[in-house]
């Protein structure tokens, strides 16, 4: 039996470290950054929907966003007879305190419209901006590898090393066959997807996702971006272990995924003890993983290094 679970891991871990690509999707909310400012948005289909109230705080540097654009509806209906929202979509888009929250957002077309009424010098370099994140989301569309490719500048721009941003891209591509697979098996709600993820962690490495995150100080940050070589090796084998054991069992419903999830886990949980068993170390840090020291650093390698054996 030991023979069977041993081998099975050394799989999953081939696996897990053999896959390479992105997905655009990983996370609810994405964060673009215009002149240093971030501007939340979301991905519908093939298009790329912004938050309005976002964007009005770069374009007018208002310290109530969400009044202006209350005032810049009731001035542009009054005017014009347009009614600004019919450019927009309520869509969840994760704020400040980590919840996600109804907000009005507008894809490309709809936000071209809507700073026509908004009278601000940034505007035409804003359109620029726009047109620009636009047209490469066509670009991945037609070209993945070009997703990944940026993804890479951007990580490597906020210092992560190559072998790192491998390990995170690979880790993407598990994280989104599983997805997939519960898709599949009948999941269909976000909240079941939540619930089954924190199955998985709290298997694997004995903490729910948020959790893990109070642990690393982290509110809206990526918890994976904040993890080092050895959490993300056994995040992506409970999740290649679970997205293994959903296919062989054949479960169905939200009942079934959710002790196969608890059952790829606790593969990687038992993988993780084994190690720290070995070491004397925990594979757990509260460490975010760019303040971790060179010395920590050379430490964790060691440990990655004894698992491999």
């Amino acid at each position: 039996m030991d023979f069977h679970i041993n081998k099975l891991k050394s799989k999953l871990i081939k696996l897990a470290i053999s896959l390479d690509c992105m997905d655009a999707d990983e996370e609810k909310t994405h964060i673009a950054i215009f002149n240093g400012k971030a501007i939340r948005r979301k991905l519908v289909g093939d298009k790329w929907f912004f938050s309005v109230v976002d964007i009005i705080r770069v374009l007018t540097d208002s310290l109530d966003a969400k009044d202006y654009w209350y005032r810049l509806k009731q001035r542009e209906k009054e005017g014009s007879g347009i009614e600004l929202s019919t450019f927009c979509r309520q869509l969840e888009l994760k704020s400040g305190d980590g919840k996600e929250y109804e907000t009005d957002c507008a894809d490309t077309e709809g936000i071209f419209r809507i700073i026509q009424s908004i009278p601000s010098k940034k505007a035409e370099p804003f359109k620029r901006w726009l047109a620009k994140v636009g047209y490469e989301r066509i670009q991945e569309i037609e070209n993945p590898e070009l997703a990944q490719e940026r993804m890479k500048d951007i990580y490597e721009k906020k210092g992560y090393s190559k072998d790192w941003i491998e390990k995170r891209l690979r880790g993407v591509a598990v994280r989104q066959e599983l997805t997939d697979e519960w898709k599949n098996r009948e999941i269909k709600e976000e909240k079941e997807f939540a619930i089954l993820t924190n199955e998985v962690s709290k298997a694997t490495f004995g903490k729910t996702v948020e959790e893990y995150k109070e642990l690393k100080r982290l509110k809206r940050e990526n918890l994976r971006d904040h993890m080092d070589d050895l959490e993300l090796i056994f995040t992506m084998l409970g999740e290649a272990a679970t997205t293994r054991i959903a296919k062989t069992k054949d479960v169905r419903g939200f009942e079934e995924n959710k002790v196969a999830a608890k059952q790829g886990g606790e593969v990687a949980g038992n993988a993780r003890k084994e190690l720290e068993s070995k070491t004397g170390e925990s594979v757990v840090s509260e460490e975010n993983f760019l303040d971790i020291p060179e010395k920590l650093k050379k430490k964790r390698k060691k440990m990655i290094e004894a698992f491999n054996r």
